[in-house]
């Protein structure tokens, strides 16, 4: 309370000083500022919108520009308040509230310029954008207490509010200060985190599943990390975090069994290499190529553009077929029949000429043609020609190779029997007496 008293006194005396006529000019000339300020920005948003437009274009230049726009309110507000200043002092008028409001104005300016940087330096992000302003304002009002000589009392004020949990002490002030630490350990984790996801990428010698690997690992290791340390910063005993580390293994152990196994599967995958993104598995009657390992699913994309979302625990438990494990080099076998009364080694021959109808097929190893076997309605003949890009499909290809060899017996006048019964009826003794 004699802290709040003493801002409450301070504010008043302001308010007094501003009744005079100094105080009047002074307000003129900040009133004056603010408008003039508004102005100025909203010319120098136009400017930009018909220089840059939409177009995302990376660079100096660009960020250089862009950086202006956070800056250009407070800045040309700093620069007309300190000419009002100048002004006021060649007339030996008091300007206690603009010798104020300059530090507190500048201070202003560099504060959004250095937390714009800093969020360029990050991934770009919708949130990590829309907390950008909440930042700024945040680390303004600390600085704007401090140079108002209020930041001791109101730091005072806010840890007197508080309350016991047991043997421990919460107040607003730690409360906030276990906010800001996290929030700094965090941020300094995803950045170093990033970094990591860069380097792994521009490896040559990690592969595409131990890059996702060490990054999520990286991730979880840093995070995990940086909030043990907020919490030792404010002065909490981690050692009384045991009691929920065992209610939460107790938790993970019957509620959360299955999210955490298939975490685990997740780095299992990731570490063993048996799915990496690229490949292309079958799993039951699902056909597709992994578009991204995340860490309780993956992402498998068919040829008709859907998205399935598959639990790595399936993954691990169930058979999966990886037709790119060790190559994407794919054998398909197209069986055709033919007659009886046609020449199975011409047609054998006219096969291995039209294999090459689709572009997809490979010239090594060569297309090569089989007799399987004499059956009921003809010849079992079986085409098998490689392809090395499974995650296009393969009915494209058949198609290709069928339409071709329709089109090759037919000109030939190759016979593609169909299942028939003939029924032949033999001379003998009538079946039917004439009553």
């Amino acid at each position: 309370m004699d802290q709040l008293d003493t801002i409450l006194r301070v504010l008043k005396e302001w308010l007094s000083a501003m009744m005079t006529g100094a105080g009047s000019l002074q307000l003129v000339v900040v009133v004056l500022s603010i408008i003039l300020a508004w102005v100025s920005h909203r010319r120098w948003l136009s400017f930009i919108h018909n220089k840059l437009g939409d177009q995302e274009r990376p660079g100096i230049r660009r960020f250089a520009i862009r950086s202006t726009v956070h800056v250009v309110l407070p800045s040309v507000m700093l620069l007309f308040i300190v000419i009002g200043q100048g002004i006021l002092n060649q007339y030996q008028i008091k300007t206690n509230l603009l010798n104020l409001l300059v530090p507190l104005i500048g201070s202003l300016v560099i504060i959004r310029i250095v937390v714009y940087s800093l969020r360029r330096a990050f991934t770009p992000s919708a949130a990590l954008k829309a907390w950008e302003g909440i930042i700024s304002s945040l680390v303004w009002v600390v600085v704007a207490l401090h140079l108002l000589g209020w930041l001791p009392d109101v730091l005072s004020a806010l840890d007197n509010l508080s309350i016991n949990i047991g043997k421990v002490r919460v107040s607003v002030l730690s409360s906030m200060e276990l906010v800001m630490f996290a929030g700094i350990f965090i941020v300094l984790a995803h950045w170093i985190s990033h970094v990591i996801e860069q380097r792994t990428r521009r490896s040559k010698y990690i592969s595409a599943s131990m890059q996702i690997g060490l990054t999520k690992f990286s991730k979880v290791l840093l995070y995990t990390v940086a909030i043990l340390i907020a919490l030792n910063s404010v002065g909490i005993d981690l050692t009384t975090l045991t009691v929920f580390g065992g209610a939460l293994g107790v938790g993970l152990g019957f509620g959360l069994q299955r999210i955490a196994s298939n975490f685990i599967s997740g780095f299992i995958l990731l570490f063993d290499r048996s799915i990496k993104p690229g490949d292309v598995i079958s799993i039951g009657e699902r056909f597709g190529w992994v578009v991204a390992l995340h860490g309780r699913y993956v992402v498998v994309r068919d040829r008709d553009g859907v998205e399935a979302l598959i639990p790595n625990e399936n993954l691990i438990t169930s058979e999966v077929t990886n037709w790119s494990y060790t190559d994407k080099h794919v054998r398909l076998k197209i069986p055709v029949q033919i007659s009886y009364s046609d020449d199975p080694e011409f047609a054998m021959k006219l096969m291995v000429d039209i294999s090459y109808s689709s572009d997809r097929i490979l010239r090594d190893p060569e297309p090569q043609v089989r007799m399987l076997e004499f059956a009921d309605n003809g010849i079992k003949l079986e085409l098998r020609v490689w392809i090395d890009d499974p995650e296009m499909g393969t009915g494209s290809v058949r198609s290709d190779i069928n339409l071709a060899i329709w089109k090759a017996f037919k000109e030939h006048n190759i016979t593609i029997p169909f299942p028939q019964r003939d029924v032949t009826i033999k001379s003998g003794p009538s079946l039917f007496k004439e009553k």
